[in-house]
């Protein structure tokens, strides 16, 4: 079905051409991943805001929550970290892996509940804990006590003994051989080893390696564990450059272009630890023209952060960011299509679904989504949508959940939050509009001016005759021209005389009204 899919978008199966675009500048670091020219991934680190997830820190338990079954743990930040109980305890598992038991004698674990927890851990006492979601609007970081460490073929956890396979990798016979070479690694007791997805069809040695790596920098953060006091942090997780490197550098990618000498050698310095025939594919980038520019992901970046987003077919996608939820609508456009009409529906929908997964990746948005689709009549199409959608999604870094469509046409899904949208770090509340995203018509300013100069004439129709109102332009041409005799009536009812002065530098919703003679502001 993926395949009927991809004819009816027009969609090759083939990756060729993949470019990793690095722009390195003193203030921020951008990476663009491109595929056949087209912008799948975009992340930006900035070096006043580094990117927290994954660092490791030596708190203290500041109090404990019976009622939340939280703790919250000071690291050292303005706000104390979130450790929920469940996060608190080392024997929980990431259910994105398939566990292999490596010892065919362990001993089952005692069972540790929340009334244990306070015990374990009591209020002044330290605890080691690793950043799962970064601080988001007025709260602070949460965490777990579950330590992960990324390598280029394996995640290490040091407090399990548990080891496991992606289940992102689901070719039986590939899994029964990463197993075998699971089984076979040197792995010290009580530590646990989870195979990446980026691990399919890699030898042996790769992985034998990378654990070498991983227990390496393990030995360190346990050193300065025991070394340095409460809070502390004791473990950074690498910048957007290292991360670049380790995470998408794979076969897959033809070509890696950065504008930055010294980060061209910290990449060289990286992959030659990995692959020394990935070096050749790193190139300096060295023109007067920006590299985002030349390669034409500016253009795409500009033209995905719209509200409105178009589609190929015409149609489009509206994307809203709210406090509870993500809400995207999708639209035929300029779809008109032909006579047959569930068909136009269909493709703009399948478009539509390979756009939301995309945008979702690049804007980095999380928490709810709500997708409300084209209704259709037939099951089949809908389920065709679905699976794309899932098909999509796939790719995605961040963990993420989709329902099929409803039948009201809408599809729900969550994705994995574990900081700010790219949204929420790039841009701020509009002064002018406070975030609304409108502001007021003149029409409704003039209406509320009127009945503002009708409370404040009748109040000082005795002792102020003359009157100033200073407001925006905009407005003050639609009194001229449209509402004169309105503003000649309130001058006769009150035999009151009516200034008026425009200031660009005034809010369109703002007026103010003052004695001609004092240039007191006169209130209600």
């Amino acid at each position: 079905m993926i395949d009927k899919v991809k004819k009816i978008l027009g969609l090759s199966s083939r990756k060729t051409g993949n470019k990793l675009i690095l722009n390195v500048e003193k203030l921020e670091s951008r990476v663009a991943l491109l595929e056949n020219g087209r912008l799948e991934e975009y992340s930006v680190e900035r070096k006043s805001s580094r990117n927290i997830v994954g660092s490791v820190y030596k708190g203290k338990v500041k109090n404990i929550e019976m009622g939340l079954k939280a703790m919250f743990v000071d690291i050292g930040f303005e706000k104390n970290a979130f450790l929920h109980f469940w996060d608190a305890i080392p024997a929980a598992l990431d259910s994105g892996i398939e566990e292999i038991d490596r010892s065919a004698n362990r001993r089952p674990r005692k069972r540790i509940t929340a009334k244990d927890i306070p015990n374990i851990y009591p209020v002044g006492s330290d605890v080691i804990v690793q950043v799962t979601k970064g601080p988001i609007g007025t709260k602070g970081p949460r965490v777990t006590t579950n330590l992960s460490f990324a390598g280029r073929y394996l995640v290490l956890m040091p407090f399990s003994d548990r080891s496991g396979i992606s289940r992102k990798i689901e070719v039986p016979k590939e899994r029964e051989r990463l197993r075998k070479i699971l089984r076979e690694l040197d792995i010290p007791e009580g530590i646990g080893v989870i195979i990446r997805t980026v691990g399919d069809g890699q030898r042996a040695r790769y992985f034998v390696r990378d654990l070498r790596f991983l227990l390496d920098q393990w030995a360190k953060v346990d050193q300065l564990i025991r070394d340095r006091p409460a809070p502390c942090r004791i473990f950074e997780e690498p910048d957007l450059v290292e991360r670049t490197v380790r995470d998408f550098l794979t076969e897959e990618i033809d070509e890696v272009m950065c504008d930055d000498r010294e980060s061209i050698n910290r990449m060289n310095e990286m992959v030659s630890q990995i692959s020394r025939r990935a070096r050749n594919r790193i190139h300096f980038y060295d023109s007067a023209t920006p590299i985002f520019e030349s390669y034409g992901v500016q253009k795409q970046i500009d033209d995905a952060f719209h509200r409105q987003v178009w589609l190929k077919c015409g149609g489009y996608i509206v994307i809203d960011e709210t406090e509870a939820l993500v809400a995207i609508d999708v639209n035929t456009g300029r779809n008109k299509g032909g006579r047959d009409v569930e068909k136009t529906i269909l493709q703009t929908n399948l478009e539509a679904a390979d756009e939301i997964a995309r945008q979702l990746r690049l804007r980095n948005v999380g928490g709810l989504i709500i997708g409300d689709f084209i209704d259709m009549k037939s099951r089949k199409d809908q389920q065709m949508v679905y699976n794309l959608m899932k098909e999509r999604l796939k790719r995605d870094k961040a963990r993420t959940h989709v329902l099929p469509i409803s039948p009201l046409g809408l599809m729900e899904m969550t994705r994995q939050r574990a900081q700010e949208s790219l949204s929420d770090t790039i841009y701020e509340n509009c002064p002018y509009c406070g975030g609304h995203g409108v502001v007021k018509t003149s029409m409704t300013t003039s209406v509320e001016l009127h009945r503002t100069l009708n409370t404040v004439m009748r109040k000082y129709q005795d002792s102020i005759h003359e009157i100033r109102v200073i407001l925006n332009p905009d407005v003050l041409k639609r009194l001229k021209e449209e509402d004169e005799e309105l503003l000649v009536e309130l001058e006769r009812r009150y035999a009151g005389r009516l200034m008026f002065r425009g200031d660009p530098a005034f809010h369109h919703e703002k007026f103010i009204i003052t004695d001609a003679n004092t240039g007191a502001e006169l209130k209600t």
